[in-house]
């Protein structure tokens, strides 16, 4: 069964780093991986995606602060967060896009999240 797994969140002050990881298991031929995060009240935005070529697109907000990174062969994508604000307080998601073997099928499959707060 296809699924991925979010770990690294937690407290950081503000200007403070995290780096959340993201692990796919199931899936095969990857073509995208992405981070997207929701604060309460507000809708899930995507913060950021590399495709299978390693090409990587950043939302505004985090531009010049996060940086998107795989690892091919552990199926792992990374976000790494510096100059950390209040505001990206957030529920951090990953989402694949890939196939699954077994039923054979392409699909995208979204982790549980892990809490990332950034205190002031």
């Amino acid at each position: 069964q296809a699924q991925v797994e979010e770990s690294g969140g937690g407290l950081v002050q503000a200007g403070g780093s995290l780096r959340l990881s993201c692990v796919a298991s199931g899936i095969y031929s990857i073509s995208l991986m992405a981070w997207y995060r929701q604060a309460p009240g507000n809708e899930r935005e995507q913060v950021a995606r590399i495709t299978r070529g390693s090409i990587v697109n950043y939302a505004d907000a985090v531009q010049d602060r996060f940086t998107i990174y795989r690892d091919y062969a552990a199926n792992t994508v990374y976000l790494q967060m510096n100059s950390l604000k209040p505001e990206d307080t957030a529920v951090y998601y990953c989402k694949a896009a890939g196939i699954q073997v077994e039923p054979y099928k392409y699909l995208e499959v979204w982790g549980q999240g892990t809490l990332v707060t950034v205190s002031s």
